[in-house]
């Protein structure tokens, strides 16, 4: 028995030795890889030192066109959640790292001449050249052949390895030369950056915002050792050239030549922040920012990683970061998989990617919206420095006001206070207990709102020949207790043949007055802060449907039906019922309705209105080039679409008393190629302003019914920042606000003054609705 064992030891080992380079393995008893990696950056030394340290037995080469001490840039930062994966999967060089590294807790905001601090982040970073070395030592260590100053002028040569990595940069020629699998997307985006140092060593994770007579700049730095910051500066196109910092092509610079007109003008910039110190050059020069997608990340036996694979914008992650985890997650995968077959490996690379992409893409979502931000921070140029800072700080969808509040208790109690004492209209510092923003009290137009929170009114059944059901004036005044300042009840039909369904309320005959007239009542007695509005609706195109708890947009049989009308002739969806175009008389009658629902709205009791023109209704079919194609005098130019919604607005105008509210929601995107821009979606909000509506409830989507927002959080909140901070609020935004968090954290973050708050609609369980204590 001892005899035959031998042989079998003995027989492995002959097959090991002898397989043939570059072939993958004819059974599980051939454990040994040739690992080629094509380029010598942390993504390629990791990954080799990884595959090394899981089986020695691996042959691993690294071809590295630079020598050992050829680098490029300054710092590179990592995060805890990154250095928690770097210490799990090679403590040797984790802990060589830890101790190199330069370690801080705040990021500090620059703004309006304020310095604001936000703790609890817990950053680490490293000189790339350290970090190169740390690599380059461990490798060698652990018997990688690292080989510098080589140029992989043929890639073919390379291919016979059992695994080829692509870890060659952001121009990578691994990915080139496999494209038509890989079908790489390179965007360029963004402004203009130069990645510079500077011998002034900050404390933190510092933002600097700079305004000159070119515009404004903006400064990204942090520290990575004793004595150096990295320093990176960006601004846009335009402010680039008039500052005459195209003086100098980058295209003109040799490799390693560094823009010096740039980075003495850069130096007396921010001369006030750099404390005598000056800018440090290494390669600097301006640069374009470029997202690398890829659909693919593998093709045969080569796969990409780091830059080859995916960038994510430097104002929220680190290319080295994300090459460094796609390392771990490669090793993991074929850890996995037996690769000693063509099928394993495959199966391993399939694993690597499908495991590591959907982090990559969600930082890249991330990074997306980061840097979307500081494309467009001018349009919050004029916030106060704290809400500047919480705009900054929150700009992508990782942090919010929660988030904040648990790392940095004591700054969040400091934007709480500079909040309240801005709604209070009070002196600094504000009340040393304060209200979050929520539950601060509002001025719209002639009213002054409890608080910053709205909630929708719906009810199945809410309508029984338009007048209001005994369901739905029940949900209205149990909503009455809920301390919301403003209840707006939906889908208040001005006229029969403007319902969306059989089942909407209305306030087209006098009959429905006192139904409303009794609950308004009631709840202005039950809860006398509250304000109560009727958003006024004529559906339009989508009318004729059925009740919306059957679904969305159903038609109803022909038999009960009644005539459709829109801005255009057409048809809502393809299922729809046709829309005849609104003539000269049909416009006289919809705004005649209008009026006439506004004065029983007035009979009634409400104490505020809104106007729906959004979402497809027929106010909302002329404002969209999408659904308005009239040739007259009420299609075409924006001030053509825009002139019957205006002529219906001034008449509810002059029909609503002065002291109550007046809204009007609106679509201020079509979210659909050809829809409307944002420049008129601007314009539009200015002239509902100037036609005497207090407040605006920006909405997006559903002027087509292929044009609706994803059901994130606050999905609606992009236009209504648009809106606010472009021309001027108050402004109302809705959609999936489900808590009282993500209220604060619009309102915080100035996207918003009003809220509808989501409260989820269900059926009340028996043991909240049984009072079943004791007395």
């Amino acid at each position: 028995m001892l005899t035959a064992v031998t042989f079998v030891i003995w027989s492995l080992q002959v097959a090991i030795s002898t397989r043939e380079p570059g072939t993958r393995g004819r059974g599980r008893e051939s454990l040994q890889m040739r690992v080629t990696s094509v380029g010598g950056g942390p993504g390629g030394l990791y990954s080799a030192l990884l595959l090394k340290k899981a089986d020695p037995s691996h042959e691993v080469t690294v071809y590295e066109r630079n020598a050992p001490d050829d680098t490029f840039g300054f710092g590179v930062v990592f995060s805890a959640a990154t250095l928690r994966e770097l210490e799990d999967a090679d403590d040797v060089s984790f802990h060589r790292l830890w101790r190199a590294a330069a370690r801080w807790d705040p990021v500090e905001v620059r703004y309006g001449g304020s310095r604001i601090r936000a703790g609890g982040n817990r950053f680490a970073a490293i000189s790339r050249h350290r970090l190169l070395r740390i690599l380059q030592e461990r490798a060698a260590e652990l018997g990688v052949d690292v080989r510098f100053r080589t140029e992989v002028d043929d890639l073919d040569r390379l291919l016979d390895a059992d695994l080829v990595l692509g870890a060659d940069g952001i121009n990578s020629r691994v990915r080139a030369r496999f494209e038509d699998t890989f079908r790489p997307r390179l965007t360029r985006e963004g402004s203009k950056f130069i990645w510079l140092g500077t011998t002034q060593r900050f404390d933190a994770f510092t933002f600097i915002f700079e305004e000159t007579e070119a515009g404004t700049f903006q400064a990204h730095i942090y520290p990575f050792s004793e004595d150096v910051s990295t320093f990176i500066v960006e601004c846009t196109e335009q402010t680039w050239r008039k500052a005459g910092l195209d003086a100098v092509d980058p295209a003109s610079l040799s490799p390693g030549q560094s823009d010096q007109h740039s980075i003495a003008q850069l130096s007396e910039l921010f001369r006030d922040h750099l404390d005598g110190h000056g800018l440090v050059a290494n390669n600097s020069k301006w640069l374009d920012w470029t997202t690398v997608r890829n659909q693919r990340w593998s093709h045969g036996n080569v796969v990409l990683l780091g830059d080859a694979a995916h960038t994510a914008h430097f104002s929220i992650g680190s290319g080295t970061k994300l090459a460094l985890e796609d390392a771990i997650a490669l090793t993991d995968a074929l850890a996995r998989n037996d690769v000693t077959t063509s099928a394993g490996l495959s199966a391993a690379l399939a694993d690597y990617e499908s495991a590591r992409k959907p982090s990559v893409e969600g930082i890249q979502r991330a990074a997306a919206e980061s840097l979307d931000w500081f494309a467009r921070y001018r349009r919050y140029w004029g916030f106060d420095p704290p809400q500047f800072t919480y705009s900054l700080l929150t700009r992508s969808s990782r942090v919010d006001y929660e988030n904040l509040r648990r790392r940095d208790p004591d700054l969040v109690h400091h934007l709480d206070r500079w909040f309240t004492r801005r709604a209070l209209d009070r002196p600094a510092p504000g009340p040393a207990v304060p209200s979050p923003p929520a539950f601060t009290p509002l001025q719209v137009g002639p009213r002054r709102l409890a608080n910053r929170v709205a909630l929708l009114v719906q009810a199945p059944g809410a309508g029984d020949g338009g007048a209001p059901t005994a369901t739905l004036l029940g949900e209205l005044q149990d909503l009455a207790d809920a301390g919301a300042s403003l209840l707006v009840v939906d889908a208040v039909a001005v006229s029969a043949d403007g319902r969306s369904n059989p089942e909407d309320p209305g306030l087209y005959d006098d009959e429905h007055v006192p139904a409303w007239s009794s609950a308004l009542a009631a709840v202005h007695e039950r809860a006398s802060g509250t304000l109560v509005a009727a958003r006024l609706l004529h559906a339009g195109p989508r009318g004729a449907t059925a009740p919306r708890h059957r679904g969305t947009d159903l038609p109803l049989p022909p038999s009960q039906r009644w005539p459709l009308y829109a801005a255009s002739p057409g048809r809502y969806t393809v299922a729809s019922p046709p829309a005849s175009a609104l003539d000269r008389t049909g416009m006289d009658r919809v705004r005649e309705a209008y009026v006439a629902a506004t004065r029983r709205a007035v009979a009634a009791g409400f104490d505020a209105l809104e106007v729906h023109a959004g979402h497809g209704y027929l106010l909302g079919s002329f404002l969209s080039p999408l659904t308005n194609r009239r040739d007259d005098d009420h299609g075409g130019p924006l001030a053509n679409r825009l002139r019957f919604p205006l002529e219906v607005l001034h008449a509810v105008r002059e029909a609503w008393p002065d002291d109550r509210l007046l809204s009007v929601c609106f679509s201020a995107s079509d979210l659909r190629r050809g829809g409307l821009p944002e420049d008129e979606a601007l314009e539009i909000a200015r002239r509902f302003r100037d036609a005497g509506a207090d407040l605006l409830h920006v909405v997006a989507g559903q002027t087509t019914p292929t044009g609706r927002a994803e059901f994130t959080t606050g999905f609606n909140t992009p236009w209504s920042d648009l809106v606010r901070n472009e021309a001027g609020g108050p402004v109302l935004t809705s959609g999936n606000l489900p808590t009282l968090a993500d209220v604060n954290h619009v309102l915080m973050s100035g996207a918003a003054d009003l809220c509808v708050l989501g409260l989820p609609f269900v059926a009340t369980p028996k043991w909240l609705a049984d009072d079943t204590r004791s007395e």
